[in-house]
């Protein structure tokens, strides 16, 4: 170039620094690598810290329950689930319930409870059947199974806050004795229990939720015998508080407390009857249950042959020849005075009954289905229907 000599063209052109934006490319590897690995730390805590409060929270609910008489305990225990829950399992699970008369032991295969990092004190935990009950060292007298049996904890003991129960297809046999058999089944049953006011230290208010599908108990009674569909909801107001006590304790201080129980609501369907109700019940000194509960009734005429008045009859006329009181004698006395008596007075009874009630009631709907109103009273744990006794409620304490 003109006016430069051939050493100064033989020289090296200046080096420009390094644009800033190439050295923040290198560097950002090592920004990522410092991220991750504060996103590493961080996160090990505090999956730590929530698995400590899961597991003080696990801990509380079965001292609770250690206090009610009734102790858990795991062939072996393990805690595990990290990096994105808390899963903790017992295997060879068993419970003595020895704070009831007589006491028993329920095992199970497998009990496993999970948590999620950000909610440490709600436990979810599965139940692999299937579970044994039985005498204390004694072989197995009820079986129960399911396809899915699955329980929430809520909140963090001495203060619990709910318990949500799950069963799918749940089944209960009785397998030894001579009544061994079928005692339950079901499609679905689900539980809520959870405190909607106060606390479980004062003056806790706790409300019940149930519902099941397709449920049967034909050895209880014969309204159980055919698959029902039910919802109930009911509310226990009078606990000066929910400390760990057997519910007989319980019961007893909500009747010096003057407390008692509202049914909300209760609905059972059949496939020929829907039974809809609510309620007050209190608590007399005995520990029996009084109150009104208002039913109203679709498909009565279905309802009354199954409440067994004609066992009430049989019953008296067998006392009346002197015997001790079995239905089964009485109506056969009848059939041997006339056969196809007991049929005839059977019938004939059910027969009035169902007219009689329905005078008694008033006339409503279910579901666009002629129903009727009526009520149904409890004194002394003995349920009324008008005059007519249905049955009795044991006492709660």
């Amino acid at each position: 170039m003109a006016g430069q000599s051939p050493l100064d063209m033989m020289q090296a052109a200046p080096r420009r620094p390094p644009k800033r934006s190439a050295r923040r490319r290198r560097l950002w590897p090592l920004y990522t690598l410092a991220t991750v690995i504060v996103l590493a730390v961080g996160w090990s805590w505090l999956w730590y810290y929530a698995a400590a409060i899961a597991d003080r929270a696990l801990t509380g609910w079965v001292a609770r329950e250690a206090e009610n008489g009734r102790i858990y305990a795991c062939g072996t225990q393990s805690i595990g689930g990290f990096p994105f829950g808390i899963v903790s399992r017992c295997t060879q699970a068993a419970a003595a319930f020895n704070s009831y008369r007589p006491p028993f032991a329920v095992s199970a295969t497998d009990v496993t409870f999970s948590a999620q990092v950000f909610r440490p004190t709600l436990l979810t935990g599965t139940i692999t059947g299937p579970v044994t009950l039985a005498d204390p060292g004694q072989p197995p007298l009820y079986v129960a199974t399911w396809t899915r049996a699955q329980i929430r904890l809520l909140g963090l003991p001495p203060e619990p806050e709910g318990v949500f129960v799950t069963l799918a297809a749940p089944r209960l046999d009785r397998v030894a004795g001579p009544a061994a058999g079928s005692l339950f089944t079901a499609d679905q049953v689900e539980f809520d229990g959870r405190i909607v006011a106060g606390t479980a230290r004062h003056n806790p208010v706790l409300e019940a939720v149930g519902h099941f599908t397709a449920a049967s108990a034909p050895t209880v009674h014969p309204l159980l015998a055919e698959p029902l569909r039910g919802d109930v909801d009911f509310v226990l107001k009078g606990f000066p508080d929910f400390d760990p006590k057997p519910w007989p304790v319980l019961f007893r201080q909500m009747q010096a407390s003057g407390g008692g129980i509202e049914i909300k609501a209760l609905r059972l369907e059949r496939s020929d009857a829907i039974i809809a109700g609510t309620g007050t019940l209190n608590l007399n000194e005995r520990g029996k249950l009084d109150g009104l509960i208002s039913v109203t009734v679709a498909g009565i005429e279905n309802i009354v042959p199954l409440l067994g008045l004609d066992q009430l009859i049989g019953q008296g006329v067998d006392r009346l020849t002197g015997g001790s009181g079995s239905s089964a004698q009485g109506l056969g006395a009848l059939d041997r005075l006339m056969p196809g008596l007991s049929n005839v007075v059977r019938e004939g009874t059910n027969a009035s009954l169902i007219e009689t009630i329905k005078k008694m009631g008033e006339p409503s709907e279910i579901d666009q289905k002629p129903a009727v109103i009526l009520p149904l009273r409890v004194a002394d744990g003995v349920v009324y229907l008008g005059l007519i006794p249905l049955g009795v409620l044991p006492p709660l304490f």
